[in-house]
């Protein structure tokens, strides 16, 4: 599988997160509007097929995880390497048991996942895994940087949007199931069970971005290399979204709306603020009554202005025609008595 971009146009000079922003933009953009990742997005896909994606995914995870840890001291992995805080096997892992209802050390001799390595085994998992261990296995291992930033920051980022809609999907309580999409704060003891708020997860991805910059340095060849490879790792999860099966009953709200990917998201952005609506990128509201106003309301504002201006107006002419004091009242009674006789009536 060839990456379909390349390096043309991108500045070389800049750190390697800049880079791989600029440079991996279509690629991402390739893989957010995938129809799988879509079904994924709107929590769409049926619970057997979110479990046999889970199982592709554990397969990549633990491929480049156990090459990531084979190549712990390599100064270029070294910076980002913290298996305590992104490690993801082992919770994809107590996903997949949690969601199958069977014991963990169980699950792997299920039929779905014997079907996964066998019969139905998508050629993309084939390649994406063979393609990891050709890199753990070779010289050019400072590429598995560009795989790590590919899951890794878009479990920080699209991840946590797909992470509610599973648990609204599967009616998922306590966490149970989505341990996934959790990272518990920079700096916090490996074994805590509080999940990060989204500013720790902000923290963790600027993190993760001063340590790729560090490690990479200035040297543009490798600059360029992960790039390429980090095109190639959307490629591969690109590929891995359209081996998804369609849902077998489609949502009434699958409209074709932009969707936030589970692959990494622009290094300048802020982690996803939750929805306002159940619908991604609901229309922004700068003011919202608690309720609109009534037509009673209205109608009585509309009746106090009339009758100002009726009263301003009265005033007005009483003034200028002179019916004011005792003068005013003869020209009064005198303009009654004529409108009384004009009409017929028998004047006071």
């Amino acid at each position: 599988m060839a990456g379909k971009s390349s390096t043309t146009g991108v500045d070389l000079s800049l750190p390697i997160a800049d880079i791989l922003r600029k440079g991996t933009a279509e690629a991402h953009e390739r893989a957010e509007h995938s129809q799988g990742a879509k079904w994924l997005a709107r929590g769409e896909l049926d619970k057997e097929e979110y479990v046999r994606f889970l199982m592709m995914v554990y397969h990549v995870y633990d491929a480049f995880e156990r090459a990531l840890e084979q190549h712990a001291t390599h100064p270029v992995l070294s910076p980002t390497h913290n298996p305590g805080l992104f490690a993801r096997t082992a919770s994809i892992s107590a996903d997949i048991s949690y969601l199958l209802g069977v014991p963990e050390a169980s699950w792997k001799t299920h039929p779905l996942h014997v079907a996964l390595l066998t019969t139905a085994s998508p050629p993309a998992l084939t390649q994406y895994v063979a393609r990891i261990e050709e890199l753990a296995a070779g010289p050019d291992s400072a590429r598995l940087l560009a795989h790590a930033y590919v899951r890794y920051l878009g479990d920080l980022s699209g991840g946590q949007f797909i992470r509610r809609r599973i648990v609204k999907a599967y009616g998922l309580e306590d966490g149970a199931g989505v341990s996934f999409y959790d990272f518990r704060p920079l700096g916090g003891a490996s074994a805590s069970s509080t999940s990060g708020t989204m500013g720790d997860l902000k923290k963790i991805k600027e993190w993760y971005r001063e340590g790729m910059n560090a490690g990479v340095g200035d040297d543009a060849e490798l600059k360029a290399a992960i790039l390429d490879e980090a095109q190639l790792a959307f490629d591969y999860n690109t590929a891995l979204f359209d081996a998804l099966n369609p849902p077998s009953t489609t949502s009434s709200s699958s409209s074709d709306v932009e969707i936030e990917s589970s692959l990494h998201s622009p290094v300048v952005s802020s982690p996803p603020t939750p929805p306002a609506t159940d619908l991604p990128h609901a229309p922004k509201v700068l003011f919202e009554a608690s309720e609109p106003p009534s037509e009673d309301r209205l109608v009585s504002l509309s009746s106090v202005i009339a009758l100002v201006v009726a009263l301003s107006l009265t005033h007005f002419v009483l003034v200028v025609g002179g019916f004011t004091g005792e003068r005013g009242m003869y020209k009064f009674e005198r303009v009654q008595h004529w409108l009384s006789s004009v009409l017929g009536g028998n004047p006071a």
